[in-house]
């Protein structure tokens, strides 16, 4: 009985910093601590755009980095700090797009360019500027048009 008693503070603790430390945190990141990975991405695929802001997102265990550059680009990077997502609102450069797809999109596509690209579950997803979404496998195989 004196080791359950000394079990539930200990318990009751260990619950408390769960639930604290699970909860959404947001922190904007000074340019100094922008992760070198995501600098170098930007500079490479996208020299003429400025960085406005990175936040770094936890929620629960998952931890992401959202980037505004300007020219309404939006960038997503996973913890290892690899893109998963890229928003635009104007053609998306052609070094962010696997070459697979970007041959789907000439052919099949001629007169549309891409605004969008995500990288999902297991497959690929671009928008294109007449808002038809595509989906494409992994190797970039086109499955379908996504809904």
């Amino acid at each position: 009985m004196k080791n359950l008693k000394n079990l539930v503070p200990a318990l009751m603790f260990g619950f408390a910093f769960i639930f604290f430390t699970s909860c959404d945190k947001d922190k904007v990141l000074p340019s100094s601590e922008i992760p070198e990975e995501i600098s170098n991405y930007i500079s490479t695929h996208f020299p003429d755009n400025t960085i406005q802001q990175v936040t770094k997102e936890k929620d629960d265990f998952v931890v992401t980095y959202d980037v505004l550059l300007d020219g309404n680009f939006s960038l997503e990077f996973n913890r290892k700090k690899e893109i998963i997502e890229i928003d635009g609102t104007t053609k998306l450069p052609d070094s962010v797009i696997p070459e697979k797809i970007l041959q789907y999109v000439a052919t099949h596509y001629p007169d549309n360019f891409i605004t969008d690209w995500e990288l999902e579950d297991k497959h690929q997803q671009v928008g294109l500027d007449n808002d038809l979404d595509l989906e494409f496998s992994m190797e970039g195989e086109f499955i379908r048009i996504d809904d």
